[in-house]
């Protein structure tokens, strides 16, 4: 399994955010990371109409997170991100389904999988990532 390049970008602006105080440009946190700045703008655009940021535009605007790190849930942001009703055919009930679907084990096998690894990040927060903030700024200096 792998997340999607929208949840990777977004968990990293979260933690930019939460190691550096004040506002700070989309053009800055991809430059930091040496990501699409493109790319970025449109998961910062989401993250802010979820609630996880605060968008400033104008000269001293710029992103900040919304609430403490400390109260960010690492699973609520992948669940925010990812589509995982298709992860396989059998999980989309419009595609038609596989013809085994009705005796197959498989897609509640895969359906628990999914709930563990989501659980399994329920237990981290934004801030658990970043650890030491000043560790974490330490990268770019």
């Amino acid at each position: 399994m792998r997340l999607s390049v929208q949840t990777d970008y977004a968990l990293r602006t979260l933690m930019y955010l939460a190691a550096h105080e004040g506002h700070h440009s989309i053009s800055e946190i991809a430059g930091q990371y040496g990501i699409s700045k493109n790319h970025l703008m449109k998961v910062a655009q989401r993250l802010a109409a979820e609630g996880f940021v605060d968008s400033v535009r104008g000269r001293s605007g710029g992103l900040l997170l919304n609430q403490p790190a400390e109260t960010i849930n690492v699973g609520n942001v992948v669940r925010t991100f990812e589509e995982y009703g298709a992860f396989v055919e059998c999980f989309d009930a419009t595609s038609g389904g596989c013809v085994v679907t009705p005796v197959c084990g498989l897609r509640h096998v895969l359906a628990d999988g999914i709930e563990a690894f989501l659980r399994h990040l329920d237990g981290f927060t934004i801030a658990d990532l970043v650890g030491d903030k000043a560790r974490f700024r330490a990268v770019w200096e």
